[in-house]
């Protein structure tokens, strides 16, 4: 019994010889340079996406003095804003402002009373009894320079009466101050609701 190639014709051994080589060509390929393949398009792709990424970041680096400036025109809008709107009571610094022009218009604060908030849709309105005494011009005068404060405060329920000892004040006036708050934001109150001056 023959083995091997022995007495087969030449192209036989040629065309085992190519199978092998083939079948050896394909092991290589499956084995060793297809993973290789792979992992180069896997690294490629990643890079591209790196790329897209520093790309990106190039743009925002270039438009980043731009947004700087944005964001410091907001900050300054936000701050002219929450002047107006606060975002908290801050009940010590209004009874300050309010004892200051009573003390600058030569008036009596008889009683200075937070009251209870009231819920709005973005913000609360608190009102703030108010009792004082003084003479008519000082009076105006109060209300004129609480109307330019820079926090909304608006003036409701004035009572206006003589008063009966016409000593050195001749009227006595109440009234409630509505201010409002900010609601987005939590603050801390100086002073709680009930507590008189």
């Amino acid at each position: 019994m023959e083995t091997g190639l022995e007495g087969k014709p030449w192209y036989f051994g040629v065309a085992v010889g190519v199978v092998i080589g083939i079948l050896a060509a394909g092991v290589v390929w499956y084995q060793y340079i297809q993973p290789k393949q792979d992992a180069i398009a896997a690294e490629e792709e990643q890079l591209q996406g790196l790329q897209r990424q520093i790309n990106e970041g190039r743009a925002a680096q270039q438009n980043l003095p731009r947004f700087r400036e944005e964001v410091r025109l907001l900050e300054e809008e936000l701050g002219k804003l929450l002047r107006i709107l606060p975002a908290r009571r801050n009940v010590q610094e209004i009874m300050r402002r309010v004892r200051l022009l009573v003390e600058r218009g030569d008036l009596d604060l008889k009683r200075f009373r937070p009251g209870t908030e009231q819920e709005k849709d973005f913000y609360s309105e608190w009102p703030l009894n108010i009792s004082l005494e003084g003479d008519y011009h000082n009076l105006a005068l109060f209300f004129d320079r609480i109307g330019r404060f820079s926090r909304i405060i608006n003036v409701d329920n004035l009572n206006v009466d003589a008063l009966r000892q016409q000593e050195s004040h001749t009227l006595a006036a109440s009234f409630t101050a509505k201010t409002f708050i900010y609601k987005e934001s939590t603050g801390g109150d100086d002073l709680g609701d009930g507590d008189e001056l």
